[in-house]
């Protein structure tokens, strides 16, 4: 079969009408969640330094917030708990009266059809601000941590939740969080887990925005080393087996080859998030006028999705509405 001659190829891409129609990977706002952060410490939307354009949420507005992300045509919110007061175990993380047990039900009651998604995590709620319980040394311990993790989802999805997300890296955490909703009767309900889930210096605008700075050390234990692949596969199929529904790479910019490389492995819907530090220096370069930042910021999301993902996590998700819209 003879080649397609290229002058023809050059002469579709003449137009964006006919770019789009030969167009190979396509962004649909419908593919995106939009992360909120919702504080008991703040009375009205309060602006995050480090994340232009990004607030944390009294529940008195988190409300009209939801409502504008639906009528925007983003099908679903992630929410992280800014607790007012953190404790040794994240008691918050888990209390019927908590954070986002509240503004679950309020959401839900105010804009119904928006997926509710909830970060499984207790460093937001902890006042040393790791991902599990420590010990006097100051060590995660894993297994102590699950039942906290399990009682945390199951929380949310009694609340309303329509999804739960562990963020934790705990070992063991899918199968935790899977069986306490199944024994609840929760069988549908289902799990996005933050399978690999990297060390990375691109969330530091997210610490500031969720108030989950370590007290002491890091989290290299139990996250994943930004140099592996292989370990993020390992670490993929054991959530699948677990009970995972939905698997994730975190971040996405600098991990686009574990991206493609799981999608090609395992034949699941894959997100990708598209994290604080990421989404900060597209803001802050544009802001310099030396970025395009619609032009950078598609640019970006494309290559995501063309690694693979089925889902992106993005604080652009309103803006690509806009975009997409044009």
């Amino acid at each position: 079969m003879a080649a397609f001659p290229l002058t023809r190829l050059r002469r579709l891409r003449q137009t964006n009408e006919l770019r789009s129609l030969v167009r190979e990977t396509k962004l649909s706002i419908d593919q995106f969640i939009y992360p909120l952060f919702i504080s008991e410490t703040v009375k009205k939307s309060t602006p995050i330094s480090a994340m232009p354009g990004i607030f944390q949420w009294p529940l008195s507005s988190v409300t009209q917030e939801a409502e504008r992300i639906y009528k925007l045509g983003i099908p679903a919110v992630l929410l992280f708990g800014i607790p007012k007061v953190k404790n040794a175990e994240g008691k918050q993380a888990y209390a019927k009266t908590g954070i986002i047990q509240k503004a679950i039900r309020l959401i839900k009651k105010k804009v119904p059809e928006l997926l509710i998604i909830t970060d499984v995590c207790l460093c937001e709620y902890t006042d040393h601000g790791h991902c599990g319980v420590i010990d006097k040394k100051g060590y995660v311990k894993n297994d102590e941590s699950l039942p906290l993790l399990a009682r945390m989802a199951l929380s949310h999805v009694e609340a309303g939740a329509d999804m739960v997300a562990p963020s934790d890296m705990m070992d063991g955490r899918v199968g935790a969080i899977r069986k306490l909703l199944d024994t609840n009767g929760y069988t549908n309900i289902p799990i996005m887990a933050y399978s690999a889930k990297y060390a990375s210096g691109f969330y530091g605008p997210f610490r500031e925005a969720a108030q989950s700075t370590p007290q002491s050390g890091d989290r290299k234990s139990y996250q994943m080393d930004p140099a592996n692949v292989q370990e993020a596969l390992r670490e993929v199929e054991q959530d699948i087996r677990e009970g995972a529904d939905i698997i994730m790479v975190k971040p996405a910019l600098a991990y686009l080859d574990v991206i493609r490389q799981v999608k090609e492995k395992y034949n699941v819907p894959l997100a990708a998030y598209n994290v604080s530090g990421e989404f900060s220096m597209v803001k802050a370069a544009a802001q310099n006028g030396w970025i395009d930042e619609e032009r950078i910021a598609m640019e970006i999301l494309t290559g995501i999705k063309r690694a693979g993902a089925d889902i992106i996590i993005s604080y652009f998700a309103p803006q690509v509405a806009e975009w997409l819209r044009k």
